[in-house]
């Protein structure tokens, strides 16, 4: 168990500096006034595919896993649903 306790720091350690970075980011880019509305259609499209990987992940992986990538599929499915008026038109 211990040999894992340096790879979570690390996996860790990399997430918080990422959030950092994009926090960053979005600060300046808000900063700009060049933040725009999201394209609510990839919410759709990012939710159709987490829920089948989901079901993988529940039957060859680990239940709970397979469970929170569901979730989290069911409820970006939900967000660009609710917003399909304001999906953006294909050019």
């Amino acid at each position: 168990m211990s040999e894992w306790i340096p790879i979570i720091a690390i996996i860790i350690a990399a997430l918080v500096v990422i959030g950092l970075i994009l926090t960053l980011v979005v600060f300046k880019k808000k900063k700009e006034g060049k933040v725009g509305e999201p394209n609510y259609r990839i919410f759709f499209n990012v939710g159709m595919v987490w829920i089948p990987v989901g079901v993988v992940f529940m039957i060859a992986v680990n239940p709970a896993i397979g469970i929170a990538f569901m979730a989290l599929g069911i409820m970006y499915l939900a967000i660009g649903l609710a917003n399909k008026d304001k999906w953006e038109k294909k050019k």
